[in-house]
C-alpha cells in the first residue's frame, strides 16, 4: 500500500469510526440489512465521528445551497451537487464515503459486489429542507446518464442537532405497491440510513416540516453504482427520472395531477419527453 493511501486511510478514520462499523458487521448487520422490510436497508447511529459530524454541520449551515424548483412533489428543497461549491469539511466526508475502505464496508453490508462511487455527485451532495417543505414518496433515477452505470444504493447522513421528532421529516420507506409505510427513521443527529435502490424502493418525507423557522432538515446524500444491470427490481429501462407516487387517499393538488400524469408517461415512454416537457412548462 502506498504511503499516500495509508495517509488517506488514516484521515478517513478521523471521520468514520471503522471499528464501530466492523463491530456492526460482527453483530449481524449484513443479515439485518438484507432481510429488512420493505426492502434491504439499515439505520446506523453515531455514523461519523463526532468531530467529523460537527465540522460538516458547521460548514453546511454556513453554505449557500440553491433551492430546487417548487412543484407538486417537492417544496422548499435545497441541494448543492456542485463539488466545487462544497467546502472542505463536507468534501472530506464525501471523499471518505467514496473511498475504497468504505466501499468495501458497504459491499459486505449489502452483498452487492463491485460497487462504484459517483465523483460527479449526480443528484447528491448537500440536501436541505426548509420549514414547511416536503419531498413526496418516490423512487430515484436508476441510470447515470454520464457514466452509463446502474444505481444500486443510497446513503443519507443526517446532521440535525436537537431534532424534535414532532417536527416530522422522518424518512419513510413504503412497500412496492404503495399500500403501506413499513419503516420510518427521524433525521436525528449523526444517523445514516443506507438502502438498496430499485424501481420499487419507495421513500421520502411527504408531509410538511413543522420545524421552527430557520431550522432545516440537513443531510449529505451519496449514491453508489455497478456496471452491471441489477437482476431484479428494474422495470424502467435506463430511467433518468424520479418516479413520484401518491400515498393511499392522497391526491396531488391543482395542476400537480396533470403534471404527475405526464411524468408517468415520460417514465414509461422516454421518447415523448420533448412533447410533454413543453406541456409541463406551460402548466407550471
Amino acid at each position: 500500500m502506498s504511503s499516500q493511501l495509508k495517509e488517506r486511510s488514516s484521515f478517513d478514520r478521523e471521520l468514520i469510526d471503522y471499528d464501530h462499523l466492523e463491530q456492526l458487521l460482527r453483530d449481524g448487520a449484513a443479515e439485518q440489512y438484507q432481510h429488512n422490510s420493505p426492502y434491504p436497508h439499515i439505520a446506523i447511529e453515531n455514523f461519523l465521528t463526532e468531530r467529523g459530524a460537527q465540522r460538516a454541520y458547521g460548514e453546511i449551515v454556513a453554505t449557500p445551497v440553491p433551492r430546487e424548483k417548487i412543484n407538486y412533489s417537492t417544496y422548499l428543497k435545497y441541494r448543492q451537487s456542485d463539488r466545487s461549491k462544497i467546502g472542505p469539511e463536507v468534501g472530506s466526508i464525501i471523499d471518505a464515503l467514496n473511498s475504497d475502505a468504505f466501499l468495501s464496508f458497504v459491499e459486505r453490508l449489502t452483498g452487492i459486489p463491485d460497487l462504484l462511487a459517483d465523483p460527479t455527485l449526480e443528484g447528491g451532495g448537500i440536501h436541505r429542507i426548509g420549514t414547511g417543505g416536503f419531498l413526496k414518496i418516490h423512487t430515484d433515477f436508476n441510470f447515470h446518464r454520464e457514466s452509463g452505470l446502474f444505481r444500486r444504493l443510497n446513503i443519507l447522513v443526517y446532521l440535525n442537532p436537537d431534532w424534535d421528532e414532532s417536527w416530522g421529516g422522518a424518512l419513510e420507506l413504503w412497500n412496492s405497491d404503495m399500500s403501506r409505510r413499513e419503516a420510518a427513521y427521524p433525521p436525528i443527529w449523526n444517523r445514516a440510513v443506507i438502502f438498496s435502490t430499485t424501481d420499487e424502493s419507495y421513500h421520502g418525507h411527504p408531509d410538511p416540516l413543522s420545524s421552527p423557522d430557520g431550522v432545516f432538515r440537513n443531510s449529505i446524500a451519496l449514491y453508489y453504482y455497478t456496471k452491471e444491470r441489477p437482476a431484479a427490481g428494474y422495470h424502467f429501462d435506463r430511467s433518468e427520472m424520479t418516479n413520484y407516487q401518491p400515498r393511499p387517499g392522497e391526491q396531488f393538488s391543482g395542476t400537480g395531477r396533470l403534471t404527475h400524469a405526464l411524468h408517468q408517461l415520460e417514465i414509461r415512454h422516454p421518447l415523448i419527453r420533448k412533447v410533454t416537457g413543453g406541456l409541463k412548462r406551460l402548466i407550471g
